[in-house]
């Protein structure tokens, strides 16, 4: 069964860190894009950060460029995203997806149609 579970959401104050953590059953990560969406109460789900399959391309939405970093471990078959200096803007729930790269090299982007799998969700809450 293909399966994508995210963890490490919680409740932290503004200027706190997380890191959420990706980890996919059933398939390998290696050689696909990856990118973490997030969706706040009344609002559409929005890109955050992405990573490619090759080369360690990544991407960032503006908003959080500066403060988030993406990487992956292959060896762990997990994507994660180290969040730093947050703000009660930056509270949603956090949603890996995976996109069954075909190509050598593709630049991962936000457009939610590319991807095939997604995870469950893992709530993020910014607040004093």
């Amino acid at each position: 069964q293909l399966q994508l579970v995210e963890s490490g959401g919680g409740l932290v104050q503004p200027g706190g860190s997380l890191r959420l953590s990706c980890a996919a059953s059933g398939f390998t990560l290696d050689g696909y894009n990856i990118a973490w969406f997030r969706q706040a109460p009344g609002k559409e789900r929005e890109g955050v950060s992405c990573i490619s399959n090759r080369y360690d391309f990544t991407h960032y939405a503006d908003s959080v460029k500066g403060r988030f970093t993406i990487f992956r471990d292959n060896a762990k078959n997990s994507v994660y995203l180290q969040m730093n200096s947050l703000k009660p803007e930056d509270t949603g729930v956090y949603y890996c997806a995976v996109d069954r790269v075909t190509v050598l090299f593709r630049r991962c982007a936000f457009s939610t149609h590319e991807y095939d799998y997604w995870g469950q969700g893992t709530q993020v809450t910014v607040s004093s």
